[in-house]
């Protein structure tokens, strides 16, 4: 395979990497928890995908950036949705995972308790 081929296809992946929170590696530093890429039947690189705790505070950045302003200072209804959409992600099933939330949103552990019981109740 043609290292210009291989490079192209590395450098066509590392905005998806970079968005997940991922770090790219050379194929032959992959540990049993990352994932080889191939391209033409032969290994391109390999990704190293983030703890999901990191990836919440990835995830929580691209909110940010997205919506142009912290999340803190966004309404109550914006926040609400912002909590069902990472409750759908799983995120309160990751340690500290409500604290992190409640820390970026401006608010507290107890209020995004109690979005995600308004939700369950609706």
């Amino acid at each position: 395979m043609s290292g210009a081929g291989q490079g192209a296809f590395v450098a066509a992946v590392k905005p998806l990497v970079d968005a997940m929170g991922g770090e790219m590696i050379p194929p032959d530093e992959a540990g049993p928890d990352d994932v080889v890429l191939s391209w033409e039947g032969a290994a391109a690189v390999a990704v190293r995908l983030p703890q999901f705790a990191d990836s919440l505070d990835h995830i929580l950045a691209a909110l940010e950036r997205r919506r142009g302003v912290p999340l803190a200072e966004l309404d109550r209804k914006a926040k609400q949705e912002i909590v069902r959409s990472l409750e759908a992600r799983g995120a309160f099933a990751v340690r500290h995972g409500v604290e992190t939330v409640a820390s970026a949103l401006g608010v507290s552990r107890f209020t995004v308790y109690n979005y995600l019981n308004r939700e369950k109740g609706a």
